[in-house]
């Protein structure tokens, strides 16, 4: 089924290094969004 696993996406700028980046969830204020490269060094995968 085309479609079925799209998702909306929201742009966000990442709060550790300032880049625009789209996530798969609506931000919040006053919570942390990063973007793929910082959130994988903030994982420990890069």
């Amino acid at each position: 089924m085309p479609g079925r696993f799209e998702r909306k996406m929201y742009k966000a700028t990442c709060s550790e290094c300032g880049k625009e980046t789209e996530v798969p969830f609506q931000p919040q204020e006053g919570r942390p969004v990063f973007c793929r490269d910082c959130y994988m060094k903030k994982k420990g995968m890069q």
